[in-house]
C-alpha cells in the first residue's frame, strides 16, 4: 500500500480568514492563533487576508465568495455560538456548520470549520488558547495540510 501524506509548511500559500464580530473577546484569540500558526509554519502574513462577517450565520456566504474568487488556496472559518436559554444556538451552529460544507464541496477549495460551539463561555475560552488549545492554530494546519495533500492528488483529465 503506497501512504500519500502531506506536509505543514505554508509557504507559498494564500489563505483568507473569516471570523465574526460576536463573541470578538473570544473570536480575536482564535484569529492570533490562526495568524501564529500561518506564520509559524513558514506562511507570509502578507499571504494571510482577514474578513470580519457580522456572526457565525454569515460566515458560509463570505466563505463562498472567498473560495470562489480564485484568490485563495483554502479559507478558515472562525467564530464561537455559545449556547443560551433559547434555540438560536441550534439554528446558527447548524447553518454555519452546513454551510461552511456546502461552500466546500460546491467550490472545491478547502474550507476550515473553527467554528466553536459550546454550552459555556467558559468552554469557549478554554478552546480559544488556554486548557484546550487554540482551535484558530488548528484550523490553519487541517488547511495547510489539506491544500498540500490535495496537489498531491492529480486531477481527472
Amino acid at each position: 500500500m503506497n501512504r500519500i501524506e502531506a506536509g505543514l509548511l505554508a509557504t507559498g500559500l494564500k489563505f483568507a480568514v473569516v471570523s465574526t464580530r460576536w463573541n470578538h473577546f473570544i473570536v480575536d484569540r482564535l484569529v492570533e492563533g490562526a495568524q501564529t500558526a500561518f506564520v509559524q509554519h513558514g506562511g507570509d502574513s502578507a499571504d494571510l487576508d482577514h474578513y470580519l462577517a457580522p456572526g457565525s450565520f454569515e460566515v458560509p456566504l463570505v466563505a463562498r465568495r472567498l473560495a470562489e474568487s480564485g484568490r485563495y488556496d483554502a479559507v478558515v472559518c472562525l467564530g464561537a455560538v455559545i449556547k443560551g436559554a433559547t434555540d438560536h444556538y441550534d439554528f446558527v451552529a447548524s447553518a454555519a456548520q452546513s454551510g461552511i460544507l456546502n461552500s466546500m464541496l460546491h467550490t472545491g477549495v478547502p474550507i476550515a470549520f473553527g467554528v466553536l460551539t459550546t454550552d459555556t463561555t467558559e468552554q469557549a475560552i478554554e478552546r480559544a488558547g488556554t486548557k484546550a488549545g487554540n482551535k484558530g492554530a488548528e484550523a490553519v494546519l487541517a488547511m495547510i495540510e489539506t491544500v498540500n495533500l490535495l496537489r498531491q492528488i492529480p486531477e481527472r483529465g
